[in-house]
């Protein structure tokens, strides 16, 4: 055989090799392509796993790169930008031009929230590779080891949620929860996979009690209504009543000082009185007499009586005050309305 060959090998090269020395150059031709046979080329979207008899030894990056030719090294160049995508509670069971018809996974969607409801959630997580050698080699099944991770955090965020949360505002808070929960895990497991995003897809009552619950939550909702109007009418009428008490303790207050007020002056008016009377007696006495009389006979008709000119011829006895104040009156009035 190695006659041939170096038969071949001189056909091959003009001259021709004569003896060991044609056999030493062809081993080394020999060696150098093996050795050149290392090279090799990683993706922009790749990672470089290079094996040494089958152990994983190291990673390298995108690029040209190097390893021991075969058997000793070789690589593995897996895809570490592709999103993956797993669902948890439905299985997607092919593709039209609407959509995805989906199975629902009875098993995996049915959950135990934190105030001892069950909800029917159905959810996708999307991950990628972050480090392709331990994604390779510390995990057996990576796409079941990352549908059983989500499903056990979803499981303990739901489990700590309220149900009316899990159905209304609190699905963000159930996402982030989920996905924080389910990439410590995959760290732990030094699973080498980043949780890019964790999507709620379906959150509802279980479909047997569906119905009821809608009842309770209709009922629920008329009670927050009928709750608001209760206290749009408290908030109306509580200020008005503040306002109107507030007014009779204002009044109250009025009405107190002007009576202690009145009180002081007819005290300090009693006061002076006594004090004139007990300097002027006869002169005081007199001025309460007339002034009690004209307080009496204000509002009344009054006629003055002369005795003394009874006996005299065309005198009036008499003489009627009101009705010579009211004439004097009515003749005031006409003078004016005439001018």
């Amino acid at each position: 055989m190695l006659r041939r060959g170096q038969d071949r090998f001189r056909r091959l090269v003009p001259g021709g090799l004569r003896g060991g020395r044609g056999l030493i150059l062809l081993v080394v031709a020999a060696i150098a392509l093996w050795l050149l046979s290392g090279f090799y080329r990683v993706q922009p979207d790749e990672q470089g796993v290079v094996l040494r008899f089958g152990e994983w030894t190291r990673t390298t990056p995108p690029g040209l790169n190097y390893h021991l030719p075969g058997p000793i090294e070789s690589v593995l160049t897996p895809k570490v930008t592709r999103v993956n995508r797993i669902e948890v509670g439905l299985r997607s069971v092919g593709e039209t031009t609407r959509g995805l018809p989906v199975r629902d996974i009875a098993e995996e969607s049915l959950m135990l929230t934190g105030d001892e409801n069950i909800v029917d959630i159905d959810f996708t997580v999307f991950w990628v590779i972050k480090d392709a050698g331990k994604f390779l080699f510390n995990i057996r099944n990576p796409e079941a080891t990352v549908k059983l991770t989500a499903e056990s955090a979803m499981r303990e965020v739901i489990g700590q949620t309220p149900i009316q949360s899990a159905l209304t505002e609190g699905r963000n808070e159930i996402e982030q929860g989920t996905q924080t929960r389910v990439q410590q895990l995959l760290d732990d497991y030094g699973a080498g996979i980043e949780v890019r995003r964790v999507q709620l897809l379906k959150v509802d009552p279980p479909g047997p009690v569906i119905d009821a619950f809608v009842d309770v939550q209709r009922a629920r909702a008329d009670l927050e209504r009928l709750r608001n109007e209760a206290e749009a009418y408290r908030n109306d009428i509580l200020p008005r009543a503040r306002g109107e008490a507030e007014k009779m303790i204002q009044d109250a207050n009025a009405y107190r000082e002007e009576i202690t007020n009145k009180a002081k002056g007819e005290a300090e008016r009693f006061i002076k009185v006594l004090e004139s009377y007990q300097a002027s007696k006869e002169v005081t006495t007199q001025r309460i007499y007339l002034e009690t009389l004209e307080e009496v006979f204000r509002g009344m008709n009054k006629v003055i009586i002369d005795s003394s000119a009874q006996g005299g011829p065309g005198v009036v006895p008499y003489l009627p005050l009101p009705e010579i104040q009211k004439r004097a009156q009515q003749q005031t009035d006409q003078e004016e309305t005439t001018q």
